[in-house]
């Protein structure tokens, strides 16, 4: 027997034993905040706000709040922070609007730019912030018109031209939002400023330092800031009744803040067989397409640089990410048994049906349809070859059908184009890697399986390649004419027309049975919303929304995260990177004071944020800006179905961090001053 060395055997129990350790820290008992904490305006719990935090927060600190935040354009968060309009946001909720308003020479991302004075602020055509002026709950009012006979539709329709002729609606964008699938409703009037200058905005060296590798990570080193102003009649906003003063301290650990801004959408009233679904096909297919796409493009780039692709690259890798820590918290046994926990406890206090049962079943056929409606679709994820098999497919119904010369010659023009396109060894590896992938998750019933993918699939593609007339220039034109084509039989012809119509029953399978799911997600929300009433948050809409928490660090990969970073760690990552992108810095930070190395730049608390918060600010107390949401750390990417603040951090530029920076780099002086109130 082979003697084993004793350390590290050691060192691979201790691994062990850690391992367990941290996998313990989660608790394993369901909350009913693992449905989260954005909690809408017009439901703000500011009991649990005065008992869990010492805060007495009324409605009128609510309304203030309130109307200090926007949101900015359709994409993110924003807030008023000075009584001229000045208006806070991320960098990346703001960079592609840069090169609408930079003058011929100029190059924000490499230099950034500072207005020194008003009249050099500089306005973006169809930019727009909105600030939520006015909230109503009509749920009483929808409910008694539907009972009354009137769709839920028609009837917030009709209390929108009502609420419309009060002076206190007029001139205001009314949105009715729907929470709880039914439980409530509400009535949002939002005034709109659209005329929108740019003030300040780092370069992106700073804006977006550590770039995909530090996406989603901490701790973290990142000036992802931006200043605005919003301007009314050729003039800064009057703001003054609503701002939040910016606290050039920042963020203080332990301390309770709040994060006030527009989250996107998250699932946390999905049921465990639609989280299953997910976690089995969904986004395992998903992750998979979107990883081979980013593949191909990297070596794109990677041949020839351009700007154009290394955006796309990016945000796949943000998406790559984001999915990875989803699929990642849907195979945690913790959190997936918290759901299973707490959804188990509704259905025993619910008494009207069991909505969970029927979801259930109305999931089962999907399965055998999830590999095609994924993987069979026409998208630049699939390929050209697959976009190629649809146009294949659709020539072959209209000879069929006996199409005219003239229909037929314009759909033969589209598919040479389709097939020149599809013959490369970039898309037919592609198709190779895609093939392998639909035989992995189909069923193995499927008829096209056994009768086209029997083989080895490499050898079976390049076979179909090196047979086709399609791909042949001179044998092309003649394969397509009608007369040959109605008797081909080419290999893709055959393929197309057991792919494609595969792909339409899958479509079929899961458009047909929609609105009935649908209407049962509703009936779950509905149930959930019975037995909790509105202690829960609903799912995230891309609504203004408050969220709690804490200023705190977090255990992590063996050590401990501190609360904040500082501008000394900034200096490290990127000499230990040899300031190579996107560590690098500009010139002007090569010789950095003192005072700006201890500054702190980043920093994490317990807020519950999802994509949308981007921009939001964080505030405590006294609805003072000490910081600005850019990010979550890994931890949180579950948070998509369940909100666990053990690990889970929101990632902030330190209100410090954007004062140090204005001041010691920048010399951004009236801005500093406006920001401090000097």
């Amino acid at each position: 027997m082979k003697k084993l060395n004793f350390y590290p055997c050691l060192i691979l129990i201790l691994s062990i034993l850690c391992v367990n350790v941290y996998a313990q820290e989660v608790s394993k008992e369901a909350s009913i905040y693992d449905y989260g904490k954005m909690w809408p305006f017009e439901n703000a719990p500011k009991e649990f706000f005065q008992k869990t935090y010492d805060l007495d927060i009324d409605d009128a600190w609510l309304e203030d709040a309130r109307k200090s935040a926007l949101r900015f354009a359709s994409w993110c968060s924003a807030s008023f922070v000075s009584p001229n309009g000045l208006i806070m946001t991320n960098h990346h909720c703001s960079n592609g609007e840069m090169p609408k308003i930079m003058k011929e020479g100029e190059d924000f991302n490499k230099n950034g730019f500072y207005a020194a004075t008003f009249e050099e602020e500089r306005k973006v055509e169809g930019l727009f912030v909105e600030q939520l002026e006015r909230v109503a709950d009509i749920t009483a009012m929808v409910k008694e018109k539907v009972s009354a006979g009137m769709s839920a539709q028609g009837a917030t329709d009709q209390i929108q031209e009502e609420m419309a002729k009060m002076d206190d609606w007029a001139n205001l964008r009314m949105q009715v939002v729907t929470y709880y699938s039914g439980g409530k409703y509400s009535l949002y009037g939002y005034k709109k400023y659209d005329d929108i200058r740019l003030v300040f905005i780092p370069e992106l060296d700073l804006g977006f330092y550590g770039g995909d590798p530090d996406n989603f990570t901490y701790p973290r080193y990142n000036l992802d800031c931006t200043f605005w102003r919003a301007y009314d009649n050729g003039k800064p906003a009057d703001t003054r009744a609503h701002y939040y003063k910016f606290n050039p301290e920042g963020a203080v650990e332990g301390e309770a803040v709040f994060v006030v801004g527009n989250p996107g959408s998250t699932e946390r009233y999905r049921t465990v067989a639609q989280l299953e679904f997910d976690r089995d096909y969904r986004y395992n297919i998903l992750l998979e397409s979107l990883t081979l796409y980013h593949d191909e493009l990297q070596e794109q780039y990677d041949a020839n640089p351009n700007p154009e692709l290394l955006n796309q690259i990016f945000s796949l890798s943000n998406s790559m990410k984001a999915f990875t820590g989803i699929l990642k918290g849907l195979h945690d046994p913790i959190l997936f048994g918290r759901k299973k926990a707490m959804e188990d406890k509704t259905r025993t206090a619910f008494s009207g049906g069991d909505p969970w049962a029927e979801l259930k079943e109305a999931y089962e056929p999907l399965k055998g349809h999830a590999s095609e409606v994924n993987l069979l679709s026409p998208s630049p994820l699939n390929g050209s070859v697959v976009t190629m098999l649809h146009q294949l497919y659709k020539y072959g119904e209209m000879v069929k059908g006996g199409a005219g010369a003239d229909e037929l010659a314009t759909e033969k023009t589209a598919l040479q184009e389709a097939l020149s396109v599809a013959n490369t060894p970039l898309e037919k590896a592609k198709f190779i890697n895609h093939i392998a992938r639909l035989k992995k998750y189909a069923s193995k019933d499927d008829k096209y399986i056994k009768k086209l993918f029997s083989g080895n699939v490499a050898e079976m593609v390049n076979n179909l390649f090196d047979k086709s007339k399609l791909f042949n220039a001179k044998k092309m034109d003649k394969a397509l004419s009608p007369k040959k084509f109605a008797k081909s039989n080419d290999g893709f012809v055959e393929m197309a027309s057991m792919l494609i119509p595969a792909y339409q029953m899958a479509g079929q399978a899961f458009g047909g049975s929609s609105k009935a799911r649908k209407g049962m997600e509703e009936k779950v929300a509905n149930a959930v919303f019975q037995v909790n009433g509105d202690n829960l948050p609903p799912d995230a809409t891309f609504t203004l929304r408050i969220s709690d928490g804490v200023v705190k660090g977090y255990n992590y990969n063996g050590t401990q995260a501190p609360y904040k970073t500082s501008y000394f760690g900034l200096y490290d990552r990127h000499y230990s990177n040899n300031g190579e992108f996107p560590w690098s810095l500009p010139e002007k930070w090569k010789n950095p004071p003192m005072d700006l190395l201890k500054a702190p730049v980043n920093f994490v608390s317990t807020n519950d944020i999802i994509g949308g918060n981007s921009g939001s600010a964080i505030i405590n107390g006294k609805q003072e800006a000490i910081g600005l949401i850019f990010d979550g750390n890994i931890e949180s990417l579950p948070g998509n179905f369940i909100y666990e603040p053990t690990l889970n951090r929101a990632v902030s530029v330190h209100a410090g961090g954007i004062a140090a920076a204005l001041r010691y780099i920048y010399k951004a002086d009236r801005l500093l001053n406006e920001l401090v109130g000097e």
